[in-house]
């Protein structure tokens, strides 16, 4: 089942406060976006987030899944009613990751 536009707007505006927030569509599902580094994913209506220590940190309860056959572990965040909290988490998170690299042109 593919993610409906409208959990993915909702997702994305839980988050705003983290950053500029973007989505792509990505295999049917969506890549989510803080600052144009990729933080996580939606697939089947559930938000991902790449795992961080901080995130774990900062999370009261810790779900973990993969959200696509072959895929590392992510986070399941449920908790998407808490604006404050989402934004927090999104921040730390986004401090923890690396900046993607960009692929040399042949």
């Amino acid at each position: 089942m593919a993610s409906s536009i409208e959990f993915v707007e909702y997702v994305c505006d839980q988050i705003n406060g983290a950053g500029h927030i973007t989505y792509k569509k990505m295999f049917g599902e969506y890549g989510i976006y803080c600052n144009a580094k990729i933080i996580g994913l939606i697939c089947n209506d559930q938000f991902f987030v790449k795992e961080t220590n901080s995130g774990r940190n900062l999370l009261d309860e810790i779900i973990e899944d993969s959200p696509y056959t072959g895929a590392k572990p992510h986070f399941v965040i449920d908790c998407l009613d808490n604006k404050d909290f989402l934004t927090e988490f999104i921040k730390a998170t986004y401090e923890e990751l690396p900046m993607q690299k960009t692929k040399k042109k042949k």
